[in-house]
């Protein structure tokens, strides 16, 4: 079925939980990919996952209208895409044990550093993650700088609220564009996997 609409939305609140009972014409488990990019990844895994919900989570319009027109060519209507920062929307809008999985390719690693506190990754960002994801749920993210997989790692060895699980390993079809720039070239890529325990 084509897609009618725009699957970028904007919430009644930005300070209210998100409903998606509201977005999505059917109630199945959420997964969210935060810094959707050009929409590869999300919009792959949505054709190939029709009973799961998918949201992605970018700051930049000009992606989003990307992916967007590559979910209504691809007549998807369990994706929506919003426009925010990712911890906010984290801490702010989503309601509590709401995502089965989460998704997190090459976020920006801020190398320097000085810079190391605008990493998406902090202890704030832990709480919140434990708060959206449901016991069980999985997390799993992708990066080439070693250095930041190394902290990210270490900040989840050190919060028993979860434990590492094997790293998700997509298929080519599903690859991202910066991933699939930096195999062509030799990259290193660094894959990481945890779950949220259930107690």
């Amino acid at each position: 079925m084509q897609a009618t609409s725009s699957a970028i939305f904007s919430p009644e609140s930005w300070t209210e939980l998100l409903s998606f009972e509201k977005l999505f014409p059917s109630r199945f488990p959420l997964e969210i990919e935060i810094g959707c990019g050009k929409g590869r990844f999300l919009t792959a895994r949505a054709s190939s996952h029709p009973t799961i919900n998918f949201l992605g989570i970018d700051k930049l319009l000009k992606r989003l209208k990307k992916t967007d027109k590559k979910i209504t060519l691809a007549g998807l209507t369990n994706v929506r895409l919003i426009k925010i920062d990712a911890a906010y929307a984290f801490e702010k809008l989503l309601p509590e044990s709401s995502v089965s999985t989460l998704y997190i390719f090459f976020p920006d690693p801020w190398p320097k550093r000085r810079h190391h506190g605008r990493r998406l990754f902090s202890k704030e960002f832990m709480d919140s993650l434990f708060k959206v994801i449901i016991p069980e749920g999985h997390i799993y993210m992708a990066t080439d700088h070693i250095e930041y997989s190394e902290w990210i790692r270490k900040l989840f060895d050190k919060d028993p609220r979860f434990t590492e699980i094997p790293h998700l390993e997509p298929e080519e079809h599903e690859r991202t564009e910066f991933e699939t720039l930096f195999l062509s070239q030799g990259v290193r890529i660094a894959r990481l996997g945890f779950k949220k325990n259930a107690s």
